[in-house]
């Protein structure tokens, strides 16, 4: 089985670089079609859903906290407070390099590591294993996929492709 690192954090910073792309074609979009930013901010699929601010947040949360859960990086506490575009350009730009700055060691051996994840209804235990395959990488392109399409559904002109990014 591959090294829980190698199948996490390349495709983390892959999807937050792209996602990097698909903000900054959102700022020009609203420029373009004199649209406040604000729409595009605070659009949702539907009501009981979370705005794309929150679902910013959120994608960049998941990939920073397998690093800190999994691959033993110390945690740099990020409030969820960003309300505009530069504040999450920066927050993705953040996220990118802390886990530009993780190690592949501190993932040696983490696979059966105990993993807590602590949520409001209670503690969810997880190995090292299961928290990436199960929880995170899924959760990770939920958050990323519903960040596209809130983009698009603006009609901010984005496609697979922008979500995919090169493909090397």
């Amino acid at each position: 089985m591959p090294a829980l690192y190698d199948v996490s954090i390349p495709a983390f910073v892959r999807g937050l670089k792209n996602l990097s792309i698909m903000l900054e074609k959102g700022k020009a979009f609203a420029a373009e079609q004199d649209m406040e930013l604000s729409e595009l901010l605070d659009a949702r699929l539907i009501d009981d859903m979370a705005p794309l601010t929150r679902q910013i947040q959120m994608v960049t949360d998941t990939a920073k906290f397998v690093a800190v859960r999994v691959g033993q990086v110390e945690n740099d506490p990020w409030p969820d407070e960003e309300a505009s575009f530069p504040e999450l350009e920066a927050r993705v730009g953040k996220a990118i390099a802390f886990l530009q700055a993780a190690s592949p060691a501190g993932f040696e051996g983490r696979e059966e590591a105990a993993v807590v994840l602590t949520t409001p209804s209670g503690a969810i235990p997880f190995t090292g294993s299961t928290y990436v395959h199960g929880f995170a990488i899924p959760n990770f392109y939920f958050h990323l996929s519903m960040a596209y399409a809130l983009l698009r559904m603006k009609g901010v002109p984005v496609g697979k492709l922008d979500f995919l990014g090169p493909i090397r």
